[in-house]
């Protein structure tokens, strides 16, 4: 058949600054997904897209058109309404686990397709295909049972939704146009959108562990993406988080599970459970349940009942021992004072160098590999004292790890106080 286009012209047209036309938009997403347009065309774009921009109308239609390449799912037959959370991804970023459970004992069902880590920051399937007999692939069929029946469902992507995007995404990663704000929020949302949730809170990551180190980049990638979801009739809000250290006490797979039971037993670290509270608010507010307090279900046990049902659904073993590593090397504090910072991209680059995480992704990960932190930023720690324990099966990691750790944290005298951004930086609607 002949082409209503020619990729060269898309091409020209965005490097010579113009705007795309629908028509344009529409062709190009749908010929680079039947392999008309050939990788080399379609990075080409992607770098005109990356230097010289998207209006919202056409980062609105480039997510449109990246939807309509796969199947878009319906959640409407549920007795309950939807509402999701997307995070940029960061170190320690356990937040989906203890926050699923618990929006779900509110009366709210959440719809959590989710991904593998890649580099430094963890994948919410590694961390729970640690905990014995958990699968991640699940059909259409049975997510819409678990959702009806436990309320929560956290798995993988099927390979029929938005599959425009999972080409473009591998190809961004390996020509330098990853950083392209129209093309990451098209990615997020165009799968987001094409899940069928009825409500989206966002997190969206700020500093040296996330995505976007600088707050004005976060801003802006925030309110794109509150755009697009509004554009598609889904209510959408963002929060900017702090990711200058990580999130509570541990960055691994099995270690930030046991974290997460903890919050759902009500403990864990406070600033988990802080953030965890305040999305689970926004997720209730955004699907019409303001009247719900989520701290009440967190209390009384309720969350940690869905946990046991979520995770026994999918073949868990909600009682299993999780996986433990078979060596551990303890770093201590070299002196008395004040812990004023602690690095979240070293920490996470650790915790991958230990074999937490993978470089590709065909590599697999350890389930009992990471980083535990004995101290926060804030804390009073004497010489001695241990600050960081990190945990492998493969004891030749320490050292590259260690690596990794140089200057990742300093120890100010007794009355400094560390200099952070607050936990939730702003919020975006």
């Amino acid at each position: 058949m002949s082409e209503a286009f020619d990729a060269v012209d898309v091409i020209v047209a965005k490097r010579d600054q113009h705007e795309l036309s629908d028509p344009q938009i529409d062709w190009v997403i749908d010929a680079y997904t039947r392999g008309v347009v050939a990788d080399e065309q379609m990075s080409s774009l992607a770098m005109a897209i990356l230097l010289n921009g998207m209006n919202r109308r056409e980062i609105s239609r480039w997510t449109d058109a990246m939807i309509r390449s796969g199947e878009r799912m319906d959640f409407s037959t549920l007795s309950r309404p939807t509402s999701d959370k997307h995070s940029t991804g960061g170190v320690g970023d356990k937040i989906t686990l203890p926050l699923a459970p618990l929006v779900a004992a509110c009366g709210v069902a959440v719809p959590q397709l989710s991904g593998r880590g890649l580099g430094h920051t963890g994948g919410t399937l590694d961390k729970l295909e640690s905990i014995p007999g958990w699968r991640a692939d699940l059909t259409n069929a049975e997510m819409m049972r678990q959702l009806e029946e436990v309320g929560a469902v956290i798995c993988a992507a099927g390979a029929a939704l938005a599959p425009a995007d999972k080409k473009l995404y591998a190809l961004r990663d390996v020509t330098g146009t990853v950083e392209a704000i129209p093309l990451i929020a098209s990615s997020i949302m165009s799968k987001k959108i094409a899940e069928g949730t009825g409500a989206l809170v966002l997190d969206v990551k700020v500093g040296s562990g996330a995505f976007m180190k600088d707050v004005e980049q976060a801003r802006e990638l925030a309110r794109t993406m509150v755009d697009l979801g509004t554009d598609a009739g889904v209510r959408t809000v963002a929060l900017l988080t702090n990711m200058q250290v990580p999130l509570g006490l541990t960055a691994g797979n099995a270690l930030e599970v046991r974290e997460s039971v903890e919050v759902l037993a009500g403990g864990g670290p406070e600033d988990v459970v802080e953030l965890t509270l305040t999305l689970a608010r926004e997720m209730l507010a955004a699907a019409g349940r303001s009247d719900v307090d989520p701290a009440d279900a967190l209390k009384d046990g309720r969350a940690m009942d869905v946990w046991r049902r979520m995770i026994s659904a999918q073949g868990g073993d909600p009682d299993a021992s999780l996986p433990v590593a078979k060596e551990t090397h303890v770093v201590y504090a070299p002196a008395d004072g004040v812990l004023t910072s602690l690095d979240a991209l070293q920490v996470g680059v650790a915790a991958w160098r230990l074999g937490a995480g993978r470089a590709r992704k065909e590599d697999q990960v350890q389930a009992g590999a990471g980083v535990e932190m004995h101290a926060k930023p804030g804390a009073t720690v004497r010489a001695g004292e241990p600050l960081l324990t990190l945990h492998t099966d493969t004891p030749e990691k320490f050292d590259r790890a260690l690596e990794a750790l140089e200057g990742a944290y300093f120890i100010a005298p007794e009355g400094s106080r560390p200099d952070l951004l607050p936990l939730v930086i702003d919020r975006i609607s």
